[in-house]
């Protein structure tokens, strides 16, 4: 290890301090940075909060200079459902910063690197998280722009660093960005929507939380026909799990925010969207105190929020060629006409380039890439071949 600097274990209140201050520091000078609440990055290190901890474990560090000031910080992961998937088992490394220095930053990855080895660990992907997918998940290396609530914003000179280590782009994850108009969607979109129209055995609808139970439910069912069984990697989703989620969202949740579409009664599809509530958090000290809440209060019932995030879309596999993910769109993108709907703009969150057919929904909605992150593999032994995530077809 360099002389000038020292790592050690996010084990105290002064060294979780350390970790969580020192993105202040370094984006003070990048505007387009919105600062995470704080207890939603310490949430994912709480074995309490965090259920990753019943199958898997963590550790995170911090780097000091020979001044002891922070100058890095880095943690490392490893999910045994998910470490043997690849012809090597793999672990996890996310939430790096690192000042711009080459060496600083490969004691990180270093200390990584020999965790996850000592554990039996044969390769790392990062930066991610652990635990969901949609959250704290890739490198921002293109659009700089305001990133989405629990979204990674990173500095441009960390792909670099990355790269220079080793690091291989294992796929990259694009952010689209469309208005809420039916005025952008392709024609096919607009004939295939149209056509479900005309079927009555198909219908869309949107979430009402007066019936929160049924659509809860069918949330479930939808999910696990249309997540699990195509990902690897996909947790299967509980009754629980989803009611904690949604739960979780009834503070922000917009009724016209979250589509499901159905077969003679049964739930075949879904589109979930939520309030980007980075809106809010500009500028925000890491904390939601009363004055976060106020702020919370006038963003929700007076200035309102103008742009959404497209959380998560499935269609179980039976109905997937059929046209009901464009029945679904159709439907609330008209939404943008209603004077009444608060919602301008939709960023559709983490369309994965191995997934040629949403890349493709994509271009005939009218969104284009408006951001794009990557998540890297590190192979341990250089000598073996190193391959990029599967397509999925």
């Amino acid at each position: 290890m360099c002389v000038q600097f020292q790592i050690e274990e996010v084990v105290d209140q002064l060294s979780k301090r350390n970790f969580l201050e020192l993105p202040v520091r370094l984006y003070k000078n990048e505007p387009n940075w919105v600062r995470p609440l704080d207890r939603d990055i310490e949430d994912v290190f709480d074995p309490e909060k965090n259920k990753m901890f019943q199958r898997g474990s963590c550790c995170r560090w911090i780097l000091k200079n020979s001044n002891g000031i922070t100058v890095g910080r880095v943690a490392a992961f490893i999910d045994n459902k998910t470490r043997n998937l690849s012809d090597q088992p793999t672990g996890g490394m996310g939430f790096f910063e690192c000042i711009d220095d080459k060496d600083a930053a490969y004691i990180l990855f270093d200390h990584c690197v020999d965790w996850l080895k000592n554990q039996g660990i044969e390769a790392m992907d990062g930066p991610i998280n652990f635990g969901e997918r949609h959250q704290w998940w890739g490198l921002l290396v293109d659009g700089f722009h305001r990133p989405l609530y629990n979204m990674p914003y990173s500095l441009p000179y960390y792909q670099n660093l990355f790269e220079l280590y080793g690091f291989k782009t294992y796929f990259k994850q694009y952010t689209y960005k469309t208005l809420f108009s039916t005025d952008s969607l392709s024609e096919i979109i607009e004939w295939k929507a149209k056509r479900i129209e005309r079927n009555s055995d198909y219908s869309v609808v949107h979430f009402n939380k007066k019936n929160k139970d049924k659509f809860i439910r069918d949330f479930v069912h939808i999910y696990n026909a249309a997540w699990v069984s195509t990902i690897p990697g996909i947790d299967f989703m509980t009754p629980e799990h989803a009611n904690e989620t949604f739960s979780s969202l009834s503070s922000i949740l917009h009724e016209r925010l979250l589509w499901f579409a159905y077969y003679k009664g049964e739930p075949i599809g879904f589109f979930i969207m939520t309030p980007d509530m980075n809106e809010v958090l500009v500028g925000g000290d890491g904390k939601l105190g009363l004055l976060g809440r106020l702020k919370f209060l006038h963003y929700k019932y007076i200035k309102k929020n103008k742009n959404a995030i497209g959380l998560i879309f499935g269609v179980v596999p039976a109905f997937q060629s059929k046209g009901i993910d464009a029945a679904m769109i159709y439907q609330f993108s008209k939404e943008g006409f209603d004077p009444e709907f608060p919602f301008e703009t939709l960023e559709m969150n983490w369309i994965g380039d191995f997934n040629p057919r949403m890349m493709h929904m994509m271009d005939h909605i009218g969104a284009s890439i408006y951001k794009t992150h990557i998540t890297y593999r590190k192979l341990f032994d250089d000598s073996k071949v190193f391959k990029r995530s599967p397509i999925i077809n």
